[in-house]
This record gives structure tokens, sequence and C-alpha cells, in this order.
């Protein structure tokens, strides 16, 4: 079984070498930072959360005024009325508890929704470029340690596939 897996080992760079095709890399984050759609969905994104901010400031500023109004009236309060107030500050307290990640779920959804067709471009026109170019394979190259001589940067030709200077 060892002389199995060692011939593999001896013989499996040689069937690679042998295939024609070189290796592309492409960096998407390159890529996704000179789109021109950026700016705009961006923006969008800043406005879409503003108004939760807006929103969620509004619901603190609410507490804030009947917490101390009831703190200030509260020795002159008859029990019933005091025992209300004491729950509509803690129903208050708790719709800003459960705002805050309700709004941050919207806006990782906001974010998919409008950075999703700007991703599909960008994998199609890589798609394309790979196709186009006999590339083996394309990756990402997030971390990349060393770049060998067969291995092509892409990132310009899918940038001229989408138009991006």
């Amino acid at each position: 079984m060892k002389k199995f897996i060692v011939l593999i080992m001896l013989v499996l760079p040689l069937f690679v070498s042998a295939q024609e095709g070189v290796i592309a890399i492409v960096n998407q984050s390159e890529l996704a930072n000179t789109m021109p759609e950026i700016a705009a969905v961006e923006n969008e994104i800043a406005a879409f959360w503003k108004g939760y901010e807006n929103q969620y400031k509004s619901m603190n500023e609410e507490y804030e005024k009947k917490y101390s109004d009831f703190l200030a009236q509260q020795d002159s309060l008859p029990e019933n009325i005091k025992m209300l107030r004491i729950q509509d500050i803690q129903q208050l307290q708790t719709r800003i508890e459960n705002f805050q990640p309700m709004a941050e779920q919207e806006r990782e959804k906001k974010i998919q929704e409008l950075y999703g067709p700007i991703q599909e471009k960008i994998m199609k026109a890589i798609e394309q470029v790979g196709e186009e170019n006999g590339y083996l394979m394309i990756i990402n190259p997030n971390v990349l340690l060393y770049k060998g001589k067969s291995v092509v940067d892409a990132t310009d030709k899918v940038k001229a596939k989408l138009g991006i200077k």
C-alpha cells in the first residue's frame, strides 16, 4: 500500500505538468473595489442603515424621557399608575433590545441583496476569461505565499471583461 501511495505521489506531478493549461490568479477584492457600481451600493447601504440608526436614537430618547419623567414623579403617583409606567418603560426597553439584532439582520440581507449581483457579474467574467484563455484553474490569492512561473495574474483581463480600467 505504501508503494502505491509513493508511486501516485511521484506520477501525479507528471500528469499535472503534462496537461496544457496555466493556473491563473484573480484578485476579487481589487476587482470589487474598482467597479463603479460599488460606490452606489455603499451609498445605498449607508442610507438604509441611517434609517435604522435614526429609529434607534428615537427609541432611546423616548426611553430616557419616560424614565426620567417616571423618576421625577414616582413619589406622587398612585401605585396602579406607577406600575403601568414601569411596565411601559420595561416594554420600551425590550423593544430597544430586540431592535438591534433585527436591524443587523436586515442590514446583512440588504448587503447580500445589493452585492450579490455584483459578485455574480465578477464570477461570470472570471469564468469567461478562464474559458477564453484556457486556464486550468483560477484562484483568489488572498494569502498568496508564492507565485510560481506558471501562474498568471488574470485580474487585468477580468477587469477588461468587466469594462474596468
